[in-house]
């Protein structure tokens, strides 16, 4: 898509600083970390979200979550990480392209959401 950030950012049209790239997957640090690890997975295929992956995303989505669980313990985050897909509007998705955060290091992160 023209107009995605992400798939410029996949066709080198916009700097990141790159953590993993294979002939699916593309993973970057985040420009704004909220922890000493923070790192996005996200597919080449352009997906809007979540809502829109069907069965025949499914190796994908595992491809995303494997390289996303090598990728945390080769940062050093060892003792857990926390993986985040913000989804539609509600969900405080910002950017419209399917993205997995990874965001871990000290023990920083917050609990759960409150209720």
């Amino acid at each position: 898509m023209d107009d995605c950030i992400f798939c410029s950012i996949i066709a080198g049209k916009i700097p990141c600083k790159k953590v993993f790239e294979d002939e699916d997957v593309f993973a970057f640090h985040d420009i704004h970390p909220v922890a000493p690890v923070h790192f996005m997975v996200i597919p080449k295929l352009h997906i809007d979200s979540l809502a829109q992956v069907d069965a025949s995303h499914q190796l994908l989505l595992g491809k995303m979550l494997t390289h996303a669980s090598r990728l945390a313990l080769e940062h050093g985050c060892g003792d857990g990480w926390r993986t985040v897909i913000n989804t539609g509007r509600v969900g405080r998705q910002e950017v419209y392209h399917l993205h997995m955060h990874v965001i871990g290091g000290k023990d920083v992160l917050p609990g759960m959401i409150k209720r």
